[in-house]
């Protein structure tokens, strides 16, 4: 046989090996889980993970129950092979963030020669009636019309109302469903974020190449980095802080009716 022939028919067979094994699943409580997947915070919203993949690696199967939504962390190039249906190639943009409904298994595979990388936030409330924001998150709903009103990037650059509207750290709405909204904070200066007294709970994600620091009531100030996560308690004081040396990005899930964690 030709060696093209051959390392097709490899390939094929060692698919359908791959995909007919047993589905293992995230890592939760006790339970460990696929490898890949890192588990950082669990609560009753949210389970986070920190996923990795090197470059021209696998996850296992692996089994989503859960409605999620990824934020990629730097660019990658990857194959989406869900169990029982047809390969999806996927090539996703740094802080390109998605919202995909659960109930599949499926592994990912990275074709690129850099590890593949994002931060996956299982939401463990059922979500209904979601509705995108500014951007397509939700890659089957229409977008927003966001009107004109809040770019400031057509300003001039001595404009004090955009130097004024990057200091207040404006978040930009992105998607929402009745149990959660997601929003995305950018600032190329310094400057703090918080939304004061509130009794809802929120998941901080700092984007790739991006700081932060943060503070909950008196408690030392914490460094996030980049792909780092955090979670703010509904009745407690916070705030973060922009270092203004380059422009950082973070989003911000926050959850409705959510007591402290």
């Amino acid at each position: 046989m030709k060696p093209t022939f051959c390392l097709a028919l490899l390939l094929l067979t060692f698919s359908a090996i791959t995909l007919a094994q047993e589905p293992v699943p995230l890592a939760h409580g006790n339970v460990p889980g696929e490898p890949h997947h890192h588990l950082k915070i669990e609560n009753e919203y949210v389970r986070v993970y920190y996923v990795e993949a090197p470059p021209n690696e696998s996850t296992l199967l692996h089994q989503h129950d859960h409605d999620y939504i990824y934020v990629s962390l730097g660019p990658s190039d990857v194959v989406n092979a869900v169990l029982n249906k047809p390969e999806i190639h996927l090539q996703l943009k740094d802080g390109e963030t998605h919202f995909t409904r659960g109930g599949f298994a499926h592994i990912a595979r990275n074709l690129a020669d850099t590890p593949f990388r994002n931060i996956t936030v299982e939401l463990l409330k059922p979500q209904t009636d979601p509705k995108n924001g500014c951007e397509r998150v939700a890659m089957d709903l229409a977008v927003a019309d966001c009107g004109k009103s809040d770019d400031f990037s057509k300003l001039p650059a001595d404009s004090p109302l955009r130097s004024f509207a990057k200091v207040m750290l404006r978040p930009r709405g992105m998607f929402r469903t009745e149990q959660m909204r997601l929003a995305e904070v950018s600032s190329s200066m310094q400057g703090s974020y918080t939304e004061g007294d509130s009794v809802a709970g929120r998941l901080l994600v700092v984007e790739n190449g991006s700081r932060v620091e943060v503070q909950i009531d008196d408690k030392p100030v914490k460094r996030l980095e980049g792909g780092e996560v955090a979670w703010l308690d509904g009745d407690r004081k916070w705030r973060v802080t922009t270092p203004g040396s380059a422009t950082t990005r973070f989003l911000v899930l926050q959850f409705k009716n959510s007591p402290a964690q």
